[in-house]
């Protein structure tokens, strides 16, 4: 297993070459063995017609922290990709920042599952779950 330091630094490193993370104010906090957590701050561009954060942006922020955590359980010279995700949404995104914690489930050769959380702010009031699955891909 990766020491802590150098865990974080790959995700990190990955984090920061998305450019839509960055287009929409993604920020990563935590990072450890199997579980990711990132957030995403309220901005009037990210809102439906009701003013609400889009789903799409709490999508987008379950998937990512989906699919890191499932890379901090691979080896360095593999990516994963999404292949497949199914979210809930729960309540409304009306809240000032949404926090998406994922955790891998199981960690194959092939395979990865994992699931995330979205919470509000406060980290009290579940907005979304998602349960996916991430294929393991060479590094390019």
């Amino acid at each position: 297993m990766a020491s802590q330091e150098k865990l974080r630094d790959k995700i990190a490193a990955s984090f920061h070459k998305q450019s839509f993370l960055a287009l929409i104010g993604a920020e990563l906090h935590d990072v450890s063995q199997g579980k990711v957590v990132v957030s995403c701050r309220y901005q009037e561009a990210l809102t439906q017609q009701q003013g609400l954060l889009h789903g799409g942006v709490v999508t987008s922020l379950a998937d990512v922290a989906c699919g890191y955590a499932a890379l901090t359980a691979m080896p360095d010279e593999v990516e994963v990709l999404a292949v497949e995700f199914k979210i809930n949404f729960i309540r409304p995104a009306n809240t000032k920042k949404i926090i998406a914690t994922g955790e891998v489930i199981k960690a194959g050769k092939t395979l990865v599952i994992a699931e995330s959380t979205v919470r509000d702010e406060s980290g009290e009031k579940i907005i979304a779950r998602m349960l996916a699955t991430m294929i393991v891909s060479p590094l390019k």
